[in-house]
């Protein structure tokens, strides 16, 4: 559903029935004022999460000292939540993959492009034993092979082979064995490319990124590129997903951000706390006097179970 620029920016009190996250019972009661900042394409969504609900509201977007949402949803810290949706996923991750390493003996790789160097930056003052590789925009097979010492083991077989010509040698070339994990930084363009590489070498190494890595993917059969790696995300978030009717995996991501933030300004102005009501986004129940922890889980990208 599209909206005229006009109708966006008029003050809204509509009426409307279709499902809601709020039990039947309080629907009635309910009435939401929304007064908030946003760019329009922000607007949009806001209207169309809102007239999915039964519920009475009354929306302003020109008031002054209004709520602002930020232009980049991921990146903002939601009102009444604790952080962005991108932070949570990252503290999720360091969390798994350096603070319960499976062994404390093997390293982790961060793998990254360009755009991430403000975030590796960081990384390195808190991990600075992990070892890191910054992946140049061409030839990316013979950089992964050097990152796994798989050219030292096909050369060592070189040398091997020439040895005697008139045997014939089978080699699977050796990746190195002191590597738990790898982590992505990475759009959609650049890891749809390099991780098949690096799961084509090294079958036995967890991996692991950010939901940044599939954003861009027009629907859910594009995550085969991504079979097995570990995103931090909530199993309602992958449901959204796999039913999506917008035009990227992204698009439907920042719809269930607009989402959770309505779903939390219906919960505080109306006293609902004890619905106990979990935002899609999280999975920790929404508590008065308490910013709003997304508890993210680990997902094990498979798109063997679901649906375009």
């Amino acid at each position: 559903m599209k909206f005229s620029l006009t109708f966006i920016m008029i003050i809204l009190i509509v009426f409307v029935t279709s499902c809601s996250t709020v039990p039947d019972r309080d629907k009635s009661k309910i009435n939401l004022q929304l007064n908030i900042h946003a760019s329009d394409k922000y607007k949009e969504k806001i209207i169309e999460s809102l007239l999915k609900d039964e519920i009475k509201f009354k929306i302003d977007f020109i008031k002054e000292n209004s709520y602002i949402l930020d232009q980049n949803i991921f990146n903002s810290d939601l009102k009444y939540f604790c952080n962005s949706i991108l932070e949570d996923e990252r503290e999720t991750l360091e969390s798994n993959i350096f603070n319960n390493k499976k062994s404390i003996d093997k390293k982790i790789l961060i793998v990254y492009f360009k755009e991430y160097e403000d975030i590796v930056m960081e990384l390195k003052k808190k991990y600075p034993n992990e070892e890191y590789y910054l992946i140049e925009m061409s030839d990316y097979d013979s950089q992964i092979k050097r990152i796994l010492y798989v050219d030292s083991s096909l050369k060592n077989f070189s040398k091997l082979s020439k040895l005697d010509k008139n045997i014939e040698l089978l080699h699977s070339p050796r990746v190195r064995n002191d590597v738990t994990g790898i982590y992505f930084l990475s759009n959609y363009d650049s890891g749809k490319t390099v991780v098949p590489i690096f799961r084509s070498y090294a079958l036995d190494i967890d991996y692991f990124s950010t939901s940044e890595i599939f954003h861009d993917a027009s629907d859910i059969k594009k995550l085969v590129d991504f079979e097995n790696i570990f995103i931090p995300i909530t199993n309602q978030m992958i449901e959204n997903i796999s039913k999506k009717q917008s035009f990227s995996i992204k698009d439907e991501i920042e719809n269930t951000l607009i989402k959770d933030l309505i779903t939390a300004e219906k919960i505080h102005q109306n006293n609902l706390f004890k619905n106990n009501i979990v935002p899609d986004s999280g999975n920790k129940k929404i508590k008065r006097n308490n910013c709003i922890d997304r508890n993210l889980n680990l997902w094990k990208v498979s798109t063997n179970n679901l649906s375009s």
